[in-house]
């Protein structure tokens, strides 16, 4: 048997690259041959050829963003979230071999193959997938752009004032040109995800219009899903001569969804989404004391839930959001802490309760340190699938009391990613270490206490 995958998260930092190594480590045990094609943070590698799809008894799908779908017609398809394959890669190789033969419905990014096994049950995860697409393309921009404020204000918080130094160079890089994209990327490959590659011209110039009206991450929310579904409609209903049909990409969608959007944002939308994404910004700079030590618990319970899944990526997209000032966030902030300890914690805890944990677990323990230090929550999910009744309320206890200490002690993050290789744009970082470190022991101690011993 021959089976091909594609995985793909809307990071493509870490799920991306767990759910292809779980495959591909189901498929060798039952003695298929295998490849995975991996859409993560650095572009497509190992790409499916048309050879590969021609030869191959079935595909697997783990994505939880768009991919290009025209190319697996005639051959037998599941679609799954990417989280599915690291739950049980064997049963979804076993689903492959008996689902049923995908028809490409004439769209490149389709999904939506009747009898799939694991289909979008409702148009919300539909949504969710098309967030999550746009979220992935802004990442690289905010963490760029973050990077290089935090740089500039290495010189001094004001320093960037003084035009013709570096310290301005480096904040024209970061808030003139990394986070003024932003928006824009977020809008536009939204509208990408919905719409194809017609949408994203008209998807980056709504998310510019909603710059233009202060509508912010909100905006370009609102922006991207009314750019795709108003792209869709101007595909179904205005038909041209087939000697004019390729004026339509270039011509027709981009002018007339450009107008459609822009004009809305301009007229009705723009007004009322910047008002509301206002209010919202100030209410969040706003919360002091034990409004916001609220709101760090609930976001470190949110990190730890599902490790890497809707849960803690709506979290993350959350903390991403509140970036667009190009000022440090404590919301942000309170995320990457947060998201650090569950694979610190377990790690702390392969190493004290050595009695408590398989060999492999240990040896797993060590990968988790490394990933919980680069806030990878994922590192964690290993020894949750395996123990997730003591597991899962130990982690998400400890992300609670670092996400709501980080808040307590008002530690500010400039960039969106990067864990203890970014505590250089942490405000307040002594403070912020000495959260991570207690929700670290929390973890630990409860893991401890609620494991049973390995028996020998």
């Amino acid at each position: 048997m021959r089976i091909l995958a594609v995985t793909a998260c809307p990071t493509g930092i870490a799920h991306t690259y767990m759910a292809a190594e779980a495959i591909e480590e189901a498929a060798k045990k039952k003695g298929y041959e295998i490849k995975v094609e991996t859409r993560g943070s650095v572009g497509v590698e190992n790409e499916l050829t048309s050879e590969d799809i021609a030869a191959a008894d079935a595909i697997i799908l783990a994505c939880d963003t768009s991919v290009p779908m025209d190319r697996f017609s005639g051959k037998k398809l599941v679609s799954v979230g990417v989280s599915d394959a690291l739950k049980d890669a064997n049963k979804l190789i076993e689903d492959a071999l008996k689902a049923p033969v995908y028809k490409a419905s004439g769209s490149n990014l389709v999904d939506d193959v009747a009898g799939i096994k694991a289909k979008r049950k409702d148009e919300s995860k539909g949504a969710y997938k098309h967030l999550m697409n746009g979220v992935s393309f802004m990442i690289p921009f905010v963490v760029a752009g973050g990077i290089a404020i935090a740089l500039s204000f290495m010189f001094g918080y004001d320093a960037f004032q003084q035009e013709g130094t570096l310290a301005a160079y480096l904040m024209n890089i970061g808030g003139g040109a990394g986070f003024a994209l932003m928006i824009p990327v977020l809008a536009g490959y939204i509208a990408y995800s919905i719409a194809d590659r017609p949408g994203l011209a008209v998807g980056m110039i709504g998310g510019s219009v909603a710059v233009q009206l202060n509508a912010g991450f909100l905006g370009a929310i609102v922006a991207g899903f009314m750019a795709g579904y108003v792209v869709n409609l101007i595909k179904k209903y205005i038909k041209l001569p087939k000697t004019l049909q390729g004026i339509m990409p270039v011509l027709i969608i981009p002018v007339f969804g450009s107008l459609i959007v822009g004009l809305s944002f301009f007229y009705i939308i723009g007004t009322p989404v910047a008002a509301i994404n206002t209010a919202m910004n100030n209410f969040l700079t706003g919360m002091s004391g034990t409004n916001a030590v609220l709101l760090g618990l609930i976001i470190g319970l949110m990190m730890a839930f599902d490790m890497g899944g809707p849960v803690n990526k709506a979290a993350y997209a959350f903390g991403t959001g509140t970036l667009v000032a190009g000022t440090g966030s404590a919301i942000m902030a309170a995320v990457m802490a947060a998201g650090m300890v569950p694979p610190l914690g377990l790690a702390v805890a392969t190493f004290i309760f050595k009695d408590k944990f398989t060999l492999a677990e240990k040896e797993a323990g060590k990968a988790a340190a490394v990933l919980g230090a680069s806030f990878i929550t994922e590192g964690a999910i290993p020894f949750a699938a395996a123990d997730p009744l003591r597991v899962i309320p130990s982690i998400m206890a400890g992300a609670a009391v670092t996400g709501a200490l980080s808040m307590a002690f008002n530690a500010t993050l400039s960039v969106p990613h990067g864990g203890l290789f970014v505590f250089f744009a942490v405000e307040n970082v002594a403070m912020y270490v000495l959260a991570i470190l207690a929700g670290t022991a929390v973890t630990a101690i409860l893991i401890g206490m609620l494991k049973k011993k390995i028996e020998v």
